[in-house]
């Protein structure tokens, strides 16, 4: 069996009295796609900010490659390998989207603020390499050529398909994709379906999905948890979830199922 990359061992987190999350148990192989599914207030984001270290759990264990991660700020924490995208697009609209890719790119770099004042050799080669790789990095999402756009002047698919960008431009191991398919038409959804296992592969990435489309989910992910109010009521391969009574009644709903 595969090593995890990454453990979540009884995360509980607490608002005040609302048991936002309650015991909630993940393990991540390698590679591994595991989609994220569950009711609006589910708990959903929430797990992804506890895993980011936006919010600190009051139970439990996280680990990244061995690495326990609890107590981490967030800065820290993608350092060490793991990214996000967020439901609500927080791109720097104001930049281009060459720059948006940058300002993450420069979390990798070796040169010194003395470097970057003086404007050594060191500094102008760290410049080189970024830019190289930053549109190396918009030339898989087809937006080498909207390099100069500001980015939010952008379509809202290709803001999605940039915020993506973004967060690969951290050089990830486990990515962590909140909704890429909201807003999107169908067209659109049945491209980024297919852009996420192709970059699963390119970038060897392990890719936690939340999303309310149950096309992507059951169309790319290997393994599905469901949360209920804070609960993981199931989890297991897409097939298997599509038939639990318990996610039919919570979630998917009849009419789905007949579907």
């Amino acid at each position: 069996m595969e090593p995890a990359i990454f453990e979540a061992e009884d995360i509980c987190l607490n608002f005040g009295g609302l048991k936002a999350v309650q015991n909630f148990n993940l393990s991540m192989a390698k590679n591994e796609l595991v989609g994220l599914i569950g009711p609006n207030g589910a708990g959903k984001t929430t797990v992804f900010n506890i895993i980011t270290g936006v919010n600190q759990p009051h139970q439990g264990t996280l680990a990244f490659q061995n690495h326990r991660i609890n107590g981490l700020k967030s800065y820290q924490i993608s350092k060490l390998g793991i990214s996000r995208t967020f439901q609500n697009i927080r791109l720097f609209p104001g930049l281009t989207a060459l720059d948006n890719v940058l300002v993450a790119c420069h979390q990798h770099t070796n040169h010194s603020f003395s470097d970057s004042i003086l404007r050594t050799k060191r500094f102008y080669w760290d410049e080189k390499v970024v830019h190289e790789k930053a549109k190396a990095l918009l030339q898989v999402f087809d937006l080498e050529e909207l390099k100069e756009e500001y980015a939010g002047n952008l379509p809202y698919g290709q803001q999605r398909r940039l915020e993506i960008v973004r967060a690969l431009a951290t050089d990830p191991g486990l990515l962590l994709l909140d909704e890429p398919a909201a807003g999107m038409n169908p067209q659109e959804t049945s491209i980024l379906m297919q852009l996420i296992k192709r970059i699963r592969v390119q970038f060897d990435l392990t890719i936690l999905l939340i999303e309310h489309d149950m096309k992507v989910i059951m169309g790319i992910c290997q393994r599905i948890l469901v949360l209920d109010y804070g609960v993981t009521i199931a989890q297991g391969p897409p097939e298997q979830i599509r038939k639990d009574p318990q996610v039919i009644e919570a979630y998917l709903g009849e009419a789905t199922q007949a579907t």
